[in-house]
């Protein structure tokens, strides 16, 4: 099989599908991979790089989609790459279609057989592909969150970490699922008072057994509890995923006007549509914007700041359904494997995994 690696163009983007190493593991089982120039020279992946691991470099991403059978990626394509894509392609990245209908609706129209790493499932209904970046999401909500605490980034002007005898700072992590989980940790190592809000009291009683009682609360899910939270907090993450739907709006609007100005509101996921009434999808390069006075951060593709360490990530993960797919064909993989068949959200210019539908009341 051939299999092609276009470079990302989303802002800020610097992932890439395949690191050399991956390649290797591709070619040597005797599958061809066709690189875009430069896909990875951001993240010290040179041309030279993919080409002493048997990939051949390509100039252009239209080159590259019209070369090659599947096609590995990290971000969903943008609209301008629409007119590239075909219904001799296999797409697999993240595609995140619940979090826009319309442009979802078009890319299905390309006649793209797309696979959502998103909702590629493992035998224990774990999400495999999904977890290494949420991990990743998790820890950067409190970093960024901490950042933007700053006075001059228009926070409180607080500090997280343990500081003379000053009562600890409070952050609110919504929703403990894997990046949730990663947010609990890296804002209680840090110091801070956590608020866990969760709907599953069986979660909140495992995560009891994890953390203590030590500067950690509790909280079964509710617009009252939230709203309580939401008072006293100074970094608020809301990590609340449903498998290939849209988030929950679980921060309404009128919350805000309720909270501290300064307040920083970290909403990871934003990639679904968000899970804040509030929130838009912001970039790296203006990463953040006000509502009376609360900062909101709601960058679409948070990972893409760290991208060595999300990529080399990212590939442990997806490599063995790559090889797999190029070994069998797509048609034989996803009847051999139903957690791959799970991921299969677009077929014959229809959207088909049925959470996603769901959503778009298909």
């Amino acid at each position: 099989m051939i299999i092609g690696v276009p470079k990302e163009i989303k802002n800020n983007e610097y992932r890439v599908g395949l690191t050399p190493k991956s390649v290797y593991e591709i070619t040597s089982k005797g599958h061809d991979v066709f690189i875009q120039d430069s896909a990875g020279y951001e993240i010290g992946y040179t041309n030279q790089n993919y080409v002493e691991n048997g990939a051949k470099i390509i100039n252009s991403a239209e080159e590259v989609y019209k070369s090659c059978e599947l096609i590995v990626k990290v971000k969903e394509p943008l609209s301008k790459e629409f007119k590239f894509i075909s219904k001799d392609n296999i797409l697999f990245t993240y595609l995140h279609l619940a979090g826009n209908k319309e442009e979802s609706i078009k890319l299905a129209k390309t006649g793209v057989t797309g696979i959502a790493y998103e909702t590629v499932t493992s035998d224990d209904g774990s999400l495999p592909l999904l977890s290494p970046m949420s991990s990743i999401a998790g820890q950067l909500s409190i970093i960024v969150g901490s950042y933007n605490l700053l006075k001059h980034n228009k926070g409180k002007g607080t500090l997280l970490g343990n500081v003379s005898a000053l009562e600890p700072r409070v952050v609110t992590v919504i929703g403990a699922g894997v990046a949730g989980t990663e947010a609990i940790k890296k804002a209680h190592s840090n110091g801070a008072y956590v608020k866990i809000i969760e709907l599953s009291e069986s979660r909140l009683s495992e995560l009891k057994l994890v953390f203590g009682d030590n500067n950690v609360e509790y909280i079964k899910s509710s617009e009252k509890n939230i709203l309580e939270a939401l008072k006293v907090s100074d970094i608020v993450v809301g990590a609340v995923y449903l498998v290939g739907k849209e988030a929950p709006r679980v921060v309404l609007k009128e919350m805000i006007n309720e909270m501290k100005p300064g307040t920083v509101m970290v909403d990871i996921s934003i990639d679904q549509g968000g899970c804040f009434e509030t929130s838009k999808t912001t970039t790296h390069d203006n990463p953040t914007y006000l509502i009376n006075g609360v900062v909101h951060y709601c960058v679409a593709n948070m990972p893409g700041s760290v991208p060595l360490t999300a990529t080399e990530s990212l590939n442990k993960a997806t490599l063995p359904f790559v090889i797999d797919i190029a070994n069998k064909g797509l048609n034989k993989s996803l009847e051999d494997d139903i957690n791959l068949f799970n991921g299969l959200n677009i077929k014959n210019n229809e959207i088909v995994h049925e959470s996603v539908k769901e959503s778009f009341n298909l």
